[in-house]
């Protein structure tokens, strides 16, 4: 069976009189962090890079998304179908009409409800109708939603510039197939764990195969809007598609030991590393650690070390762009006073809190108290961090390990809450992008974009009166827009705010 019948996209009117706008394609922003000075002798020198996708919400790429959706009997429980029936409500209500939408659902088998449909008044009404009709009944095969879910995209017929995304969600163990064995890696899958009765490691295992996808745990049904307003926050503002980041070495004056990127991949020579992100979303980070290695020198002098390029294509005619050369230079000399960067410093350390993580979820048999005693020494390690400025980075971090520290207490809790909290844990700070683990949505915000923050609090909102509409994504940049203009009053020269922040910067 093809799926190639996805609907064909009609402009829709332009009513308000108002002129096109000229839109200015998304970028992505370079910030490179590293001591200036470094000694004569052999040493070592840390850079941080961090790409920041920046530009227009109004410019992003369109949105192909496919929610495949478990209906399986044991929905039926504490109201998942229910709670599911209201999530999906608030998705169909945010979507605008650059974007399509399709809903593969699964039991024993899988059915496509619609093809990719382009989102209108009508068939929001008509899409939200066909979900509130779901009936909860049969066995959990993951791998026929998923393998569906996959053909749909794979199959249509618009592609150019347009993301395309699933959404899979699931509250039971795989019972008819293996959903591993599902090729993925063409986009991203963000998996949804419902309840204590899935089973971590194969949601985990699809979203990390999958290109940028994420592993979110929703351990009470009454989360699962909440958890997916936040992934549709991220893919309603991708900005930038197909990121490649390339770092090289200069002959004879530096070596590059290591890079420090996630989970993405990698393609390495003898003098350089190219890492592949992919997409970005507007006020996404990605941040990348190199170690290098400088040879010992005989004088005092200044020297490039290292260079940095990339390339990526933006908007909606995802126009190619590739950013100017950018050195690394650095002066050797015998005084040294130069510290160490802050945030260099918190890196090492999130992605040292991140291999602790990885290294208790992984002791043979699931030992407690060796589980145990490595998250603890993760804890205090951060507690001595030594920055200046405690950091709301160590703190998240610090309570993160705690969860993941409680639910050592019994092996059934460890199984059904600790292990699946460290697998999202270590995936998302692996891709560096936001995913919800439990119920602490509100407190740890690692990764989390703007446009996730406002759809956190108008996700509340709407679970209160879901007859009431939530604000449409064209309000959503409007307001974004206004905060931009006071954003850029504030920093106007003119404007005596402007002068009294860089007075405050420089005492």
């Amino acid at each position: 069976m093809t799926f190639n019948d996805d609907e064909q996209m009609v402009e829709p009117q332009n009513v308000s009189g108002e002129k096109p706008k000229a839109y200015k394609p998304g970028k992505t922003l370079l910030k490179v962090l590293h001591k200036s000075k470094v000694p004569l002798k052999e040493t070592k020198l840390k850079v941080l890079l961090e790409l920041t996708g920046s530009g227009d919400n109004e410019d992003r790429s369109p949105l192909d998304l496919v929610a495949v959706l478990d209906v399986s009997g044991s929905m039926n429980e504490l109201e998942k179908i229910v709670k599911l029936k209201i999530a999906m409500q608030f998705l169909v209500r945010k979507l605008s009409p650059v974007d399509r939408l399709s809903v593969v659902i699964f039991s024993d088998d899988s059915t496509r409800l619609f093809p990719l449909r382009q989102i209108t008044d009508k068939s929001q009404e008509d899409i939200i109708k066909q979900v509130n009709a779901l009936v909860a009944v049969g066995g959990t095969n993951i791998a026929a939603g998923l393998k569906m879910g996959v053909e749909v995209l794979n199959d249509r017929r618009l592609k150019d510039s347009r993301v395309g995304a699933i959404m899979l969600m699931s509250d039971g163990y795989q019972n008819i197939g293996d959903a591993c064995q599902v090729q993925v890696r063409n986009f991203a899958v963000h998996t949804f764990g419902l309840g204590n009765d899935f089973k971590p490691d194969v949601m985990n295992d699809i979203a990390n195969k999958s290109k940028g996808g994420t592993f979110s745990v929703v351990g009470e049904p009454n989360d699962l809007s909440k958890a997916f307003a936040q992934c549709l926050g991220g893919l309603l503002t991708v900005l930038v598609q197909d990121l490649n980041l390339t770092i090289t070495q200069v002959d004879n004056q530096s070596k590059i030991n290591n890079v420090s990127a996630g989970k993405y991949p990698k393609t390495e020579t003898n003098r350089s590393v190219t890492i592949l992100f992919g997409e970005l979303y507007n006020n996404e980070v990605r941040r990348v650690l190199v170690d290098l290695r400088l040879p010992k020198v005989g004088r005092r002098k200044s020297k490039q070390v290292l260079q940095v390029t990339y390339t990526y294509s933006a908007g909606k005619e995802k126009r190619p762009m590739k950013a100017p050369l950018t050195t690394v230079i650095v002066t050797r000399t015998g005084k040294v006073m130069d510290k160490e960067i802050p945030k260099v410093i918190l890196e090492e350390n999130r992605l040292k809190t991140l291999n602790s993580v990885k290294e208790a979820r992984l002791v043979a048999d699931n030992e407690l108290k060796k589980v145990e005693n490595k998250v603890v020494e993760a804890i205090y390690s951060l507690k001595f961090v030594n920055v200046d400025d405690p950091s709301q980075l160590i703190k998240t971090l610090i309570y993160e390990l705690q969860q993941i520290l409680d639910f050592t207490r019994t092996e059934n809790d460890y199984k059904e809450k600790g292990i699946p909290y460290a697998m999202s844990f270590e995936t998302s700070h692996e891709r560096q992008r936001y995913a919800t683990r439990g119920d602490d949505m509100e407190k740890v915000r690692t990764f989390a974009t703007p446009r996730m923050d406002t759809y956190l609090e108008q996700v509340n909102n709407f679970e209160k009166d879901p007859t009431k509409p939530p604000p449409s994504l064209q309000d959503d940049v409007k307001h974004e827009h206004i905060d931009d203009v006071e954003r850029e009053r504030v920093d106007d020269p003119d404007n005596p705010c402007f002068t009294m922040m860089v007075w405050c910067i420089i005492m």
